[in-house]
């Protein structure tokens, strides 16, 4: 088990910035990760993957506007958040699994991950 601390969430208008920070308790490089997040009454969605191998991916709502990147020398995940919008108001989750190879579309499953943070809430106002 690794265990996974978020930071970074806060208060911002839209058109802002946020970048959101994932420390880990274990060496990242061993680990797939990803970022997930759950706005109220809607289910928790995966917007950004990051495979161990490599990879990475996005979902459409957020391509072009955040950025995934991971520091194993640190044993942290970032997500850099340009151009937010009110609908990404959301409490925003990091995961991780320690295995790797994954395509992009398994990344933003949440079903392969087996540790997750508490979350940290992200509020965009118009």
């Amino acid at each position: 088990q690794v265990q996974l601390v978020e930071s970074g969430g806060g208060s911002v208008q839209a058109g802002g910035s946020l970048r959101l920070s994932c420390a880990a308790s274990k060496y990242t490089g061993s680990y797939s990760m990803a970022w997930f997040r759950q706005a109220p009454g809607k289910e928790r969605e995966g917007i950004a993957g990051f495979d161990r191998d490599g990879v990475t991916t996005y979902t459409d709502s957020v391509k072009g506007r955040f950025t995934i990147s991971k520091d194993n020398a640190k044993n942290t995940l970032y997500l850099q958040m340009n151009i937010l919008k009110p609908e990404d108001t959301a409490m925003y989750y990091c995961a991780a699994v320690r295995a790797g190879g994954h395509d992009a579309g398994r990344l933003l499953r949440e079903t392969i991950y087996n540790n997750w943070g508490q979350g940290t809430q992200v509020t965009v106002s118009s």
